[in-house]
């Protein structure tokens, strides 16, 4: 069984008088930045100048800087800028400020695991990741709860690596749920995979294979959208609440024998084997490899896949359908 942590394993004292580096004041950036200040941590943001973070991070009331000038002052840098900006603004900005003690973090494994970002031998290498959105690790804190997290050591010159990712994670409020001790080696395959085949990858081609079959067949994209997309959020919350087994428990008879009799001839077999492959891909690095080139070369394939998407016959559909229903909020992106 893997090691969990919680409020009592963990000493904020270990980190108070530090100066903790966020990079990056999105998503992820703006809750750790605010549960850190929040906790009577020492708070600092690094941004572009101009940017619209640099304008949210100084309207909140932070110190905000540039990346070297926070990896300078900091004792502890968080990377939390995307996957694939961290490589340049880390050799560009963040490596000339590393000194002996100072501790470098992530809130993904990414970089460190394909080797993208090869710290120097002397500081600490550790890794805090809320398994939740930033906003929901911000709206869970202010309640006095917390989301669980994963804690991981790379490198440990201090011998306190874990102690102080620990501190931090309590500093976020991930302690109040439980810090589960990984790999960032780990953390950073099964992410992938887990994105890939299952969260993102599988539901989504799931639910398009299963809307184009019911058009193909002559019903009605709306029904066939209500039918394959729009109930799933009911499923998915059952199965979040309680399991697999509480969302069985709590749909029809019918609907529950044809999970058992149906839902393998779909999931199959050679489903299966095609996940061992992908998963193997991540494994050997073949999909970082092909993810880092298309960064390079501009995300021409990444575009055009993002444009072949959006203009599907389900995303029309429902635009459309979703202004039926006044309880959604709007979204722009």
């Amino acid at each position: 069984m893997a090691n969990i942590y919680y409020d009592s394993d963990a000493e904020l004292e270990l980190i108070k008088g530090k100066v903790i580096g966020i990079i990056g004041y999105g998503s992820q950036g703006h809750a750790h930045a605010q549960n850190l200040r929040d906790s009577g941590l020492k708070v600092m943001v690094a941004e572009a100048p101009r940017s619209e973070g640099w304008r949210k991070a100084e309207k909140a009331g932070f110190k905000v800087s540039t990346s070297d000038e926070t990896a300078k002052e900091a004792n502890i840098i968080m990377m939390l800028a995307p996957d694939n900006l961290q490589p340049a603004i880390y050799h560009s900005s963040i490596q000339t400020g590393l000194s002996s003690g100072k501790t470098l973090m992530f809130a993904h494994g990414f970089n460190i695991h394909y080797r993208q970002i090869l710290p120097p031998h002397f500081v600490d290498v550790s890794m805090v990741a809320p398994k939740c959105p930033g906003h929901m690790l911000r709206q869970v804190y202010t309640q006095g709860l917390g989301a669980p997290a994963l804690v991981a050591v790379e490198q440990d010159v201090s011998g306190k690596a874990r102690e102080v990712a620990l501190a931090y994670a309590k500093g976020i409020g991930c302690t109040r749920a439980g810090v589960l001790e990984t790999t960032f080696s780990e953390e950073t395959e099964t992410d992938l995979f887990g994105e890939q085949t299952v969260l993102c990858g599988g539901v989504s081609h799931l639910i398009k294979a299963g809307f184009e079959t019911l058009v193909d067949a002559g019903y009605q994209p709306e029904v066939a959208y209500f039918e394959c997309l729009h109930e799933l959020k009911l499923i998915i919350d059952l199965i979040y609440q309680g399991g697999l087994s509480y969302m069985r428990y709590s749909v029809s008879d019918t609907a529950e024998y044809g999970d058992y009799t149906r839902g393998p001839r779909v999931i199959d077999s050679q489903v299966k084997q095609e996940m061992k492959k992908i998963l193997g891909e991540i494994q050997d690095g073949t999909f970082a490899r092909e993810w880092i080139v298309e960064n390079q070369a501009g995300r021409p394939s990444f575009t055009a896949l993002r444009n072949k998407e959006t203009s599907h016959l389900i995303e029309e559909v429902g635009r459309k359908l979703r202004d039926m229903m006044p309880w959604l909020k709007p979204v722009n992106f």
